[in-house]
Formats: structure tokens, C-alpha cells, sequence
């Protein structure tokens, strides 16, 4: 557990993939990992598990989804650097969290946004290019 004075990392809560070509995607993590992997009913393209050891959610999530998540269309900025993969942490206090990193100076792409899911996620692209999420994940807790 870390604690930043207003960041309190409580848990990894998914970590994947950014990927380009899905079909390419699902034969190497699928396919040829063997990963336990699912679609989501909505969206085939979409592939997750929470039966891969050492992560609560794994899952290959499709650029244009990010896109879509981060800035409301399918197609990621050109002015914004794209991800590789993506990387979540539950905090203790979602809106502390956001307001630490903002006051750090760093540029987020969502701030403390309800999804339609049920999860209130900050995201923001880590130096390294994550694609960064800082969640309150309810059902992971």
C-alpha cells in the first residue's frame, strides 16, 4: 500500500494490453498463451479474465475503445502520444487521488468520471506511455 499524502494505492486493478489489431491479439493471448480470456456480450472485441494469477483484471483493450474512454471518439488524438497498455490503481479516495495528481502538474485525460459500468475513474499517459487509470473499482474490493 502506498500513501503519497492524498494518493493511497490500495491495489493493482487491471493491467493489459493497448492493442491495434484484435484478431492478432486474440491468437497470441488466446490462442497461443492460453489465457483464460472472454468477450464481453457488447463488445467481441473486448477480451478480459479475473482468473489470470497476480492481477484482478486482465484484459486487451482495443485502441479505439481507449480512445473512445479518454477523449468521446474512436480515434486516439494525433497530438497525444498512444498507449501500449494500460494499467489501473484502486485508491482509497478517488477524489484525493485526482486532486494530488493535478496539483503535481499532470495533465489528465479524465478526471473522476462515472462509468457506465459502476467504476469512477482519473486516466492520464504515465513518462513511459501507460495509459494510467487511478479507479475506485467496487466489486474488486
Amino acid at each position: 500500500m502506498t500513501d503519497l499524502s492524498g494518493l493511497k494505492v490500495l491495489f493493482v486493478a487491471g493491467f493489459g494490453p493497448v492493442v491495434r489489431d484484435p484478431g492478432t491479439s486474440r491468437q497470441f493471448y488466446l490462442d497461443a498463451l492460453g489465457l483464460p480470456l472472454e468477450a464481453m456480450p457488447d463488445d467481441p472485441a473486448y477480451l478480459h479474465s479475473e482468473k489470470v494469477a497476480g492481477v484482478k483484471h486482465f484484459a486487451l483493450w482495443p485502441l479505439a475503445n481507449a480512445a473512445s474512454a479518454c477523449f468521446g471518439t474512436t480515434e486516439w488524438p494525433a497530438t497525444v502520444p498512444e498507449p501500449h497498455s494500460w494499467l489501473e490503481f484502486d485508491v482509497e479516495d478517488i477524489g484525493s487521488a485526482t486532486k494530488h495528481l493535478k496539483t503535481r502538474g499532470y495533465k489528465l485525460l479524465v478526471e473522476a468520471r462515472v462509468e457506465p459500468w459502476g467504476q469512477t475513474v482519473t486516466r492520464l499517459l504515465s513518462p513511459e506511455g501507460i495509459l494510467v487509470g487511478i479507479t475506485l473499482t467496487p466489486w474488486l474490493r
